[in-house]
């Protein structure tokens, strides 16, 4: 057989191939979801990211007439939960519910058994708001003032954080190196245990969500310095943000939240998904639980979920290996 005869031949088989295998995957996401779902958080029930999941997959699990089972399984730092997640077949059947810790623990512990790009982002959901506050006694009124205030007392004013590789203890690294100063930084089991010493001054700095620090503020307890989003938040429309205080838009960042799956999961089983995370979202229910927790509501596409893990992982790597953190 002439060879351009069978080039033609290869060309047509490969294109049917590919074309049956689209049918096929096209097929199969539109049987989607023929069983219960599973989305693992890797963190306590109760806690913040179990919060804001159970809303969102609630009101899916009630648009497909479908359950979507969420799994708490805490541990690790969260790796428990993770590892769990990335062993699962990716079918679609098992997501996880993720934020900052997918992009820093393994880059905390070397020798974890998962990296970042073993997931592919689903969809965004939205960010919790940080303020940047002080205790009300304090002789600072703002984020510029408090920097010369700590310059002159390096290692004397502690910082604090529910533990390495949080958000509070990593934004907290990043900003003091932007701003050349020295903080002791001090590690909690949560943010409710450490509130007590930063009202009564044992503590001098800490990163807060807005919804822990909102009440104090507005007692006078403590002093709202700066807010780390790109715009002002509507409760504190006072307090400047990060930027207006006079600091780079790089150091800009927040805390984000949403829902994962493990990497070679169908991209048409990742998009159905995402479809039905931004209908949830646009749920006045939802979006009045989601609110109440102080989550900016943020839906994104796949490819925008994992550019953001791409960059989170990158940024906060460099934040990392500059102060040779190691898991605890």
């Amino acid at each position: 057989m002439p060879t351009n005869t069978l080039e033609s031949l290869n060309a047509r088989t490969c294109a049917w191939f590919a074309a049956l295998a689209l049918a096929a995957s096209t097929a199969w996401a539109q049987d989607y979801p023929a069983k219960p779902v599973r989305v693992v958080v890797p963190f306590p029930a109760g806690g913040i990211l179990d919060l804001i999941t159970r809303p969102v997959t609630d009101r899916i699990g009630a648009n497909w007439g479908q359950p979507i089972i969420v799994e708490s399984h805490p541990g690790a730092s969260g790796n428990i939960g993770i590892q769990l997640a990335k062993s699962a077949p990716p079918d679609g059947y098992t997501l996880m519910s993720s934020a900052i810790f997918l992009a820093v623990n393994p880059v905390l512990d070397p020798n974890s058994k998962f990296k970042s790009s073993d997931f592919v982002g689903v969809a965004l959901v939205g960010a919790a708001p940080n303020v940047l506050v002080v205790p009300g006694k304090l002789p600072v009124s703002s984020l510029g003032e408090f920097v010369e205030y700590a310059k002159a007392r390096p290692n004397e004013l502690a910082a604090g954080h529910p533990g390495t590789g949080t958000f509070g203890h990593l934004f907290t690294l990043l900003l003091s190196g932007h701003a050349g100063i020295d903080l002791v930084n001090v590690p909690y089991k949560s943010l409710p245990q450490a509130i007590p010493d930063l009202l009564s001054g044992q503590l001098s700095f800490m990163v807060l969500t807005s919804t822990f620090a909102l009440p104090h503020i507005k007692s006078g307890k403590l002093k709202a310095l700066a807010v780390n989003t790109p715009q002002r938040l509507r409760d504190l429309a006072d307090v400047p943000t990060i930027v207006e205080a006079g600091f780079p838009p790089g150091i800009v960042a927040v805390q984000w939240f949403g829902f994962v799956a493990p990497a070679g999961t169908p991209r048409e089983i990742v998009r159905r998904f995402n479809g039905e995370v931004g209908k949830a979202l646009n749920s006045p229910e939802v979006i009045d639980r989601l609110e109440k927790l102080g989550v900016l509501i943020g839906h994104s596409s796949p490819e925008q979920s994992d550019s953001l893990i791409r960059s989170e992982t990158e940024r906060w790597a460099r934040v990392i290996k500059a102060r040779n953190l190691k898991a605890d």
